[in-house]
């Protein structure tokens, strides 16, 4: 595991942006990633986001592919 990928400063986006960046990025070119909690998921979520509880993230690093942006909400 490369660690030293959490010191990268990650860009935010509005939610223009972010709209925009996933309509130019369909299908499997990238990952977004929601980090809440399963109840919240299960009321509303993006889809095609992977659901990785913020809890469990360094845990299942392993489950995203780094070769992918991933979009994290």
């Amino acid at each position: 595991m490369k660690w030293m990928q959490f010191f990268t400063p990650a860009k935010s986006m509005d939610f223009k942006e972010t709209k925009s960046y996933i309509l130019q990025h369909p299908g499997d070119e990238i990952t977004i990633l929601d980090v809440r909690q399963p109840s919240e998921y299960q009321e509303s979520h993006i889809p095609g986001a992977t659901l990785i509880p913020l809890p469990q993230l360094s845990d299942r690093l392993l489950d995203l592919d780094p070769e992918k942006p991933t979009l994290v909400y």
